[in-house]
């Protein structure tokens, strides 16, 4: 399977969870590890070939405009205005197909950052996996246990073939979804006007069948709130 050249990064957020740090800034421009969590994940991007990502954005919007412009490195980067109203991950991929395009894209949170190989190797597995004949969506998954910033009890159990359920009323899951999956541009196409969340959708897919993701190989840190982001930034000086 060829790898998405386009990428969707949802950078809207309210960063409601992360504050006092996100009083004067989006999330996005939070920094671990002496760069911003957007930054963090267009490098990743950039490794895995993408050319283009389209942004959302919404609080403070002018801010993380200014630090996207002024970059200066892959990808390249078109902006999908949200400043008028919030339109969740749904919402915000549905707005944005237009600058899409029609081949199959990776959509990807501001708040994860992992550790684990020097250039695409996270990537691969979820690239090899991806069949739009098969699947409406190809997630990317961290185990768990060890991960950093993630207190839940798990979302997903994974097929040997790939295939995802969700944890449904099972006490526990041994996997969570860390911020990157593969999709169509038109995915969320047939949701409702105005804001709505993927969740539903992905139960759906998972529902028919055509729902499957991999496991990452490395270290995630779903950097969600100040003390998730302080435990990230001692993680990455070890």
């Amino acid at each position: 399977m060829t790898a998405p050249k386009t990428a969707m990064v949802l950078a809207a957020g309210l960063g409601t969870r992360m504050r006092p740090l996100t009083d004067d800034r989006p999330k996005a421009l939070v920094e671990v590890g002496g760069r911003a969590l957007i930054d963090h994940v267009l490098d990743r991007l950039a490794e895995a070939g993408v050319e283009r990502a389209v942004v959302n954005v919404h609080w403070f919007a002018d801010r993380l405009e200014a630090h996207l412009a002024a970059r200066g490195r892959a990808p390249a980067i078109t902006i999908s205005n949200e400043r008028a109203e919030l339109l969740e991950t749904g919402g915000g991929l549905k707005k944005a197909h237009p600058l899409l395009g029609d081949e199959p894209v990776f959509v990807a949170n501001i708040d994860s950052v992992w550790t684990g190989g020097d250039t695409a190797d996270w990537a691969v597995e979820l690239i090899r996996l991806w069949d739009p004949t098969k699947m409406d969506a190809c997630l990317l998954l961290a185990r768990r246990e060890g991960s950093i910033g993630f207190e839940g009890d798990g979302d997903f159990f994974l097929g040997d073939d790939g295939r995802l359920t969700f944890r449904g009323e099972a006490p526990s899951a041994p996997f969570a979804y860390m911020g990157v999956h593969i999709t169509r541009p038109d995915y969320a196409d047939g949701g409702p006007d105005g804001p709505f969340s993927l969740s539903p959708l992905w139960r759906a897919s998972a529902a028919a069948g055509r729902l499957y993701g991999c496991v990452l190989d490395g270290d995630w840190m779903h950097v969600g709130d100040p003390q998730a982001r302080d435990e990230a930034e001692a993680r990455l000086n070890i």
